[in-house]
């Protein structure tokens, strides 16, 4: 049976229920004090017990059969009126089933359960659609990005095998190099499903100490581009795994090299503990970002116009080192906040608990 039969049948249920416990309450405290004998003698008809009950048993057996019909019907309309959102959030649920994510039940009137449960579905529909679509993206990029080094080494194969002059340490050299980029596009596609997918240990960790050594790894790369790197702060501990930790450091730090300028850069790199827990924070000089760009940047694959002029292929980057770095607050229970500086550059901080939830 249906909710809405159920619901009717219940309805006339205990509304027969109450007409039979009224007739019930009639028949034993009023008809009980009526005598079942006959009455002669002069005078006006007297009714017995019995003639009262024969007289009352239509008229409340027609009285019950009206509320079993009032009961049905009654029902049977009330119980369409309470589950009407519900056939709506049926339908909603329906359209998602079959991919349709766009709609929404938007359901009007007062405020009360159904109203509550429609608003958290369409929150619910809203937050799966824009996931479904940036997943959708980061796939379209990410066959982008893998399939344009595979694209290069197949034309430069083609290139070499028509050129009967050709150099073939030279194409192996191009071919390593286009290699390289290929593998560290794919470490970092894996690098980033394993920091969304949360699954790595956890343990204290002193952020500090990672940063020394993200700044001792990249201080040649920061030499060679004429970049100054200067290190100060206090401990920042936090919780999670340092492999991780240090791969997110290293990311801002390494992209701050590279998005540089190309004369008398400088990298500022901060740690410190603060009431919520540790903090990071990176500034350094650079071009100017306007404010649409920065709002994208975080987004895998995304370069941006203004930062994408680097010239030195074997740092060009993947266009994940953001992405990576957010992916990997957010598994922590963090947040990576980016902030264009004034007079040019980029100003990153993440803010990381103490002792973030599993």
């Amino acid at each position: 049976m249906s909710a809405r039969l159920k619901l009717t049948l219940s309805y006339a249920g205990f509304l027969m229920i109450a007409g039979v416990l009224l007739m019930a309450i009639v028949g034993v405290f009023l008809l009980r004090h009526v005598p079942d004998g006959q009455f002669t003698g002069p005078g006006p008809f007297i009714p017995n017990r019995t003639d009262l009950l024969r007289a009352f048993t239509p008229p409340a057996a027609a009285a019950l059969l009206f509320l079993l019909a009032l009961g049905l019907v009654g029902g049977w309309f009330l119980a369409g009126r309470m589950l009407a959102p519900l056939t709506r959030l049926n339908a909603a649920a329906r359209l998602a089933a079959e991919g349709s994510l766009s709609h929404r039940v938007d359901m009007a009137g007062p405020k009360d359960e159904f109203r509550d449960l429609a608003d958290v579905f369409d929150t619910m529909l809203a937050r799966l659609e824009a996931h479904v679509e940036e997943q959708r993206r980061f796939a379209a990029n990410a066959s982008h990005e893998l399939r344009t080094p595979l694209a290069i080494s197949q034309t430069m194969l083609e290139v070499a095998r028509d050129d009967p002059d050709r150099d073939v340490d030279v194409l192996i050299d191009r071919l390593q190099d286009v290699n390289a980029r290929a593998i560290a596009l794919t470490d970092a596609l894996l690098l980033l499903a394993r920091a969304d997918g949360g699954t790595f240990e956890r343990r204290s960790v002193d952020l500090s100490l990672l940063a020394e050594e993200a700044v001792e790894t990249l201080h040649p790369l920061a030499d060679r581009r004429g970049v100054t790197i200067s290190i100060r702060g206090t401990t920042a501990v936090t919780s999670g795994s340092p492999t991780l930790f240090e791969q997110l450091i290293v990311n801002l730090v390494h992209n701050a090299i590279v998005h540089n300028l190309t004369a008398d850069g400088w990298i500022d790199v901060h740690t410190e503990s603060g009431p919520a827990g540790a903090v990071v924070i990176i500034e350094n000089t650079g071009e100017v970002i306007p404010a649409g760009l920065l709002a994208i940047l975080r987004e895998p694959f995304q370069r941006g116009a203004a930062r994408s002029r680097n010239t030195d292929a074997a740092h060009v980057g993947t266009g994940l080192g953001l992405a990576i770095a957010e992916g990997i607050s957010r598994a922590h229970g963090g947040t990576l906040e980016l902030e264009s500086r004034r007079g040019g550059g980029l100003v990153v901080t993440v803010r990381l608990p103490s002792t973030p939830s599993e």
